[in-house]
């Protein structure tokens, strides 16, 4: 019936039961376990209050303590765990200026999103279903709990995650939802932009991607994001495509050779993106650049690295849908490699100097191996010793 992690939930939900506590799972593991979809991180809502919770359990993290949550670490998992609670006002329009915590569960899931995330289970599996939740998830609705325009003025963040969930579910947006998003979606432009990013690194993931960049484009929220508010153009060329983009590198490099006048650096800095991201993005963009000029070639296939392959594919079939490629074509290529990576080069930086033993060290060093293995996957270079020294003898470095 559960899953792994549920099983050792359950052991958390158990002790806090054991001392005359009640706790329920909540929130997206509840929708997620309903919808036989994969659930990932689980949460459990409690009568215990944090510092309770903190004797009872070895491993305690107070990450958002001042709100009620804590994580407890249990058995190699985190679960976050936070007291049934009611909260303040917002203004800061996302953490509540002040919590009370209460005994009952009701008040608890008042205060969440929308009915689909309102949902508690009993470690039984017996739901708890105050706003129609298990309704709305049949009928593929997402709708808040209570005033919409209340709940999005306390955290406008909410607008931008009605959108994730109808990218990732499917689920239609209810027209009264859909309305309270128009009325305050400029809200938006007071969110802190790493979250927005967190929020559309998802949305470009679901696999209704179309729908939610027509409801994106229909209320009008994409006038409100880094870049695109600019050049409107270039959304609707991006909420044209039909395909899921899993990271928010794809989507950078996407949007890039879309538009090659807005650089990845430009990209990074208005989204506040990670370096990771970022590398990742100037990674396709340049492996793409080469295959629409060079068509796939082994060095493509050597030089991209291979966790990017089928970012690689899903980018190309974008940006240039007349011209496919499959992950096979890639696969194949790497197969007839005769070296997968530097690290299996005959020779190395130290071999090179010794070879050269008058030349100063620099970047020549980092040449001339970007040359050889060049030579050896492209032209037939034995990956040799002896034979590369004497290939290296005929080519000398050229030092400037």
């Amino acid at each position: 019936m559960y899953n792994e992690s549920f099983q050792k939930a359950i052991k958390v939900i158990e002790r806090i039961e054991g001392y005359h506590h009640q706790a329920f799972f909540v929130g997206g593991c509840v929708r997620d376990y309903l919808l036989n979809r994969p659930v990932g991180d689980i949460d459990i809502a409690t009568s215990a209050t944090p510092e309770f919770l903190q004797e009872i359990f070895h491993n305690v993290i107070p990450v958002g303590i001042e709100h009620g949550t804590v994580i407890v670490r249990f058995e190699k998992e985190s679960f976050e765990v936070t007291t049934f609670r009611v909260d303040g006002s917002y203004s800061d329009q996302r953490h509540p200026d002040s919590v009370t915590y209460i005994d009952k569960i009701d008040k608890d899931l008042a205060r969440r999103d929308f009915t689909i995330n309102a949902l508690a289970m009993s470690r039984h599996g017996a739901i708890i279903d105050l706003f129609q939740g298990k309704q709305d998830l049949e009928n593929r609705i997402i709708r808040t709990v209570g005033n919409g325009r209340e709940r999005f003025m306390e955290d406008p963040l909410r607008i931008i995650r009605a959108l994730r969930f109808s990218s990732q579910l499917g689920f239609k947006i209810d027209e009264t939802t859909l309305k309270h998003m128009k009325q305050v979606k400029q809200q938006i432009g007071n969110l802190a932009i790493e979250r927005i990013t967190n929020e559309f690194t998802k949305f470009f993931a679901g696999n209704y991607i179309s729908q939610g960049c027509t409801y994106l484009r229909d209320t009008g929220v994409y006038k409100y994001l880094p870049v695109f508010k600019d050049h409107e153009q270039l959304f609707h060329d991006v909420a044209s495509i039909k395909q899921p983009l899993y990271s928010f590198g794809e989507v950078m490099a996407v949007c890039h050779l879309l538009k090659p006048s807005l650089n990845i650096s430009m990209w990074t800095k208005a989204w506040k993106c990670s370096n990771k991201v970022k590398n990742e993005a100037i990674q396709l963009s340049m492996h793409i650049d080469t295959w629409k000029k060079l068509g796939v070639s082994p060095l493509l296939v050597y030089q991209l690295p291979e966790y990017l392959y089928e970012s690689f594919v899903r980018v190309a079939s974008i940006v240039d849908p007349t011209s496919p490629i499959q992950l096979t074509d890639l696969w194949g290529i790497y197969e007839t490699l005769p070296i997968k990576s530097r690290t299996e080069l005959a020779v190395n930086g130290n071999d090179i100097i010794r070879l050269f033993p008058s030349y100063k060290k620099g970047p020549w060093i980092n040449d001339l191996l970007n040359n050889l293995e060049k030579q050896i996957v492209l032209h037939g270079l034995p990956n040799q010793y002896e034979t590369i020294k004497e290939w290296i003898k005929w080519n000398p470095p050229e030092i400037s």
